[in-house]
């Protein structure tokens, strides 16, 4: 059975699963100690053989790049949610993590992704409820009928994205909200992200 991992141990597994799914390969020990700021790779080795004796990686002597996950469909590694998104009336967004969840290793995290809490019914209708988790990806150009993260007067709002001739157009998936239109010089407007996934707790789903 897999142990609890020290807080760079979590860190550094969240890092390999990141490149390994974004990537196809896992870093070598030069890549990792490079990204962590560590002069000695030795050190990196420590924390890899530490990370493998709790059962979360393991050695491939095949390759030269040598680690592979293990169980990686049935563990979860700890994420920051930075805030909270409106899919309803507009709610501030915080500057620091509010929370962190257990996301499942399956759950992909593009580069620069951050992850958001849903607070709300607007979406319900395209089956994002209150209290997900949305992943939002802040390096891509919204589309039309795309999900976008944005700030309107200092508050942070998720809804369908929708671009006009002289305006933007912000729809909800519920009748119950009308959309939200907004001028495209608005200057206290800004799109932070798309979403690009939703992980929800069945758990939490279950008890509310």
């Amino acid at each position: 059975m897999s142990k609890e991992l020290t807080k760079i141990q979590k860190k550094i597994l969240e890092y390999l699963i990141d490149q390994i799914k974004g990537k196809g390969i896992p870093p070598t020990l030069a890549e990792t100690a490079n990204h962590f700021g560590y002069r000695n790779r030795a050190t990196v080795q420590q924390h890899l053989k530490a990370i493998e004796k709790k059962g979360y990686i393991k050695k491939n002597p095949k390759l030269s790049r040598w680690i592979e996950l293990t169980l990686e469909d049935k563990f979860f590694v700890p994420r920051a949610v930075l805030g909270e998104v409106a899919a309803g009336n507009p709610l501030t967004i915080y500057p620091d993590a509010i929370d962190t969840i257990e996301l499942p290793t399956i759950a992909r995290m593009p580069k620069d992704s951050f992850l958001l809490r849903v607070k709300g019914d607007s979406l319900k209708d395209a089956y994002i409820f209150n209290g997900d988790i949305v992943i939002v990806n802040p390096n891509l150009e919204p589309k039309n009928g795309q999900f976008v993260v944005a700030i309107l007067d200092d508050a942070a709002v998720v809804k369908r994205f929708y671009k006009r001739r002289s305006q933007i157009e912000l729809v909800s998936e519920n009748p119950e909200y009308k959309p939200i239109i907004i001028d495209k010089k608005y200057p206290s407007f800004n799109i932070v992200g798309i979403v690009v996934g939703v992980y929800r707790s069945m758990e939490k789903r279950r008890a509310g």
